[in-house]
């Protein structure tokens, strides 16, 4: 019975036209009107049991729209970051949904489900290479979760690469349904310098997300997959970003793919399907110093 449950949200999932669904509830959920922001916030709050008392700002007043309380900033004691000096922390709170070596290139999206390094990078074969025997990690961000995305460790911004694409759900019943999801859909490649050589957090979109942001460009609107790849790797200036520094947000539920060059110990006390904490100790590096 469940796997026809999951069957049927992900074939209602294709049908939708989820481009224009995703744009429709970007408007509502940045309307401005007290009423409905405050409605919508607090109805929100009682639905998924936010706590913000760790938010900075604790009140649903206080917050322009509902999408500004939606990627809201915590209190900096409420994530701690890892101290160890060689530990590589996760990116951002939610569920560990899998972690591990990257095998001939591959990843593991689920249970009975792969995907290449090559796909992740949509085609980007020159620097699937680099990772094709790293490691990497997937966090899956529920609506419930903080929304702002941080450096796993400390680098250099080398190159973006914004891939338009689909936008399923990218909960755990669609990726044990959907082919290479995580390659399918809207997702926004960052490629980062570090001491221990390349890492890449690819920040993916999914279905009713408004967009991504980063804190070096801003919004990416959700695009159609007619719309040219957007790449960039000319930045006026070199972007270093310590540990723990935000980098980006999520507009609603979606996931963060990190890809290592080099293979890297895994905490042994995290387990697949883990719940985690940005700032939590994911990793320790072997080389890095």
């Amino acid at each position: 019975m469940q796997n026809y449950s999951d069957s049927l949200f992900c074939l209602l999932q294709k049908i939708l036209p989820q481009h224009q669904l995703s744009r429709l509830i970007a408007k509502v959920a940045e309307a401005k009107t007290p009423w409905l922001k405050n409605a919508l916030i607090r109805q929100f709050i009682r639905s998924y049991s936010i706590d913000l008392s760790i938010a900075s700002r604790e009140l649903p007043e206080q917050y322009l729209h509902f999408n500004d309380f939606f990627t809201r900033a915590l209190k900096p004691e409420s994530r701690p970051i890892t101290a160890d000096a060689n530990t590589l922390i996760s990116p951002a709170d939610g569920t560990l949904s899998q972690f591990g070596a990257i095998n001939n290139n591959q990843f593991i999206q689920a249970k009975g489900q792969s995907y290449t390094t090559s796909r992740l990078l949509a085609g980007n074969n020159s620097l699937a290479e680099e990772f094709s025997a790293g490691s990497f990690a997937t966090v899956y961000l529920s609506p419930s979760d903080y929304h702002r995305v941080h450096m796993p460790w400390t680098g250099t911004l080398l190159e973006t690469h914004y891939i338009p694409g689909k936008l399923f759900s990218v909960n755990q019943a669609t990726a044990r349904e959907i082919p290479e999801l995580f390659a399918q859909n809207e997702r926004l490649i960052c490629v980062f310098a570090t001491s221990f050589g390349k890492m890449a957090v690819i920040l993916v979109g999914a279905m009713l997300v408004a967009g991504i942001e980063t804190v070096w460009h801003g919004h990416y609107v959700p695009a159609t997959a007619a719309v040219e790849n957007f790449s960039d790797k000319d930045f006026d200036k070199k972007i270093h970003f310590s540990k723990g520094d935000e980098i980006g947000r999520f507009k609603f539920g979606s996931t963060v793919v990190l890809i290592l060059q080099e293979q890297v110990d895994f905490n042994d006390k995290l387990s697949t399907g883990d719940t985690i904490l940005m700032g939590q100790n994911v990793a320790l590096s072997r080389t890095a110093h």
